[in-house]
């Protein structure tokens, strides 16, 4: 990753219609980690431009269930909305891809099966950010610190403990109901 491709995503700004007001203050962290996301997983799939509205897709809806459905335990709340959006609107989205790409995005290892590729790549891309670049599946530091500074966290990550303490109680049993919620093997 010498560059990063795209700073504006239309698409993605059309998805996000529905639901900035939902995400609320919350949103411009979301929408940064969204576009490293995307930025990640478009490297891992060689910039491949038919992949690109699948991609866009998963990672606007890929953690919305935390503010549609007010749940720690937000992968499947995430793959119903992004399901019932996909039919509604008439995308044309593979669903399994697309619920796939959702489902495993916290597996901590690799994937195997259907939607490999793509699903794979989106996997990386969020331990990537998930972890502040501690995790680079093979990206440089330097390409880690391009996409940051291009999409600063603007307090993403401050916003998960927030929402594990006021979904879970406390930091603390917030954490568990994620862990054991979101967390694949």
């Amino acid at each position: 990753m010498t560059e990063i491709k795209k700073l504006e995503r239309p698409l993605v700004e059309v998805l996000w219609s529905r639901y900035e007001k939902v995400i609320g203050k919350d949103f411009p962290g979301y929408r940064n980690h969204v576009y490293r996301t995307i930025t990640y997983a478009m490297h891992f799939l060689e910039y491949e431009p038919e992949l690109e509205p699948l991609i866009e897709t998963v990672f606007v809806y890929h953690d919305i269930g935390l503010w549609t459905d007010h749940e720690l335990a937000y992968l499947e709340p995430s793959e119903t909305v992004t399901l019932v959006d996909n039919e509604k609107y008439e995308w044309g989205l593979n669903a399994d891809a697309l619920r796939g790409a959702i489902h495993w995005h916290h597996k901590i290892f690799p994937y195997k099966g259907p939607h490999e590729k793509v699903i794979e790549a989106c996997r990386k891309a969020d331990w990537i950010d998930a972890s502040k670049g501690t995790f680079r599946k093979g990206l440089s530091k330097a390409a880690v610190q391009k996409v940051e500074t291009a999409f600063s966290n603007l307090g993403f990550h401050d916003t998960l403990l927030g929402l594990a303490k006021d979904y879970g109680g406390s930091v603390l049993v917030g954490g568990i109901k994620v862990t054991r919620g979101i967390i694949k093997w």
